[in-house]
């Protein structure tokens, strides 16, 4: 992959409580395990806490700056105040991601995109994809019902090795893309 190509992304959707991060922890660990660069978007409702207030990184930001970057030998991040703006569209959160073999957006399920569909009947929540065409996938822990047909894939969630080949071979049908389509496209 050249340093401006991106592979595919898919967002990963499901009520809370259904194992999103659980089931994307197995998937990062078993594609990483391989040699493949994965990114992920996390979307969250609620606000985002990096480090205590007394920090000096936090201190900096709540006197006023509109990015601080904290940087050390190990990782770096930026965080970046919205003081009242809009959130940024994932389209924008994308592009600032370094190019990857794929990228995996955990929630986001208004955006237009390929969605796996994590579904825990359990939870007392109808499902997404019967309202979705983009769910290409359902990982569920119940069989599949009478009224699903060959798409969307219906996967069991607690072989999770099975969701992982699905994802590999997902990818393998997916084209490279530019930094500039994902832009465009997200």
């Amino acid at each position: 992959m050249s340093a401006t190509e991106r592979g595919p992304v898919l967002a990963v959707v499901g009520w809370s409580g259904s194992g999103k991060t659980t089931l994307l922890e197995f998937l990062v660990a078993g594609l990483a395990g391989r040699g493949l660069r994965v990114n992920i978007v996390k979307h969250s409702h609620h606000d985002i806490v990096l480090e205590p207030p007394q920090k000096d990184s936090a201190r900096l930001r709540m006197a006023g700056a509109a990015e601080v970057m904290i940087a050390s030998p190990y990782r770096y991040a930026i965080m970046r105040e919205l003081r009242g703006d809009e959130e940024p569209r994932l389209a924008e959160q994308l592009a600032r991601l370094a190019p990857a073999d794929l990228t995996l957006v955990e929630g986001y399920k208004w955006e237009a995109l390929p969605k796996l569909e994590v579904f825990r009947p359990s939870l007392g929540r109808p499902p997404l994809y019967p309202d979705d065409p983009l769910v290409v996938a359902v990982a569920s822990d119940a069989p599949v019902p009478d009224d699903v047909g060959p798409e969307p894939a219906w996967l069991d969630l607690n072989a999770r090795d099975s969701v992982l080949s699905w994802l590999s071979n997902w990818m393998m049908t997916k084209p490279k893309v530019s930094r500039d389509q994902a832009v465009k496209e997200g």
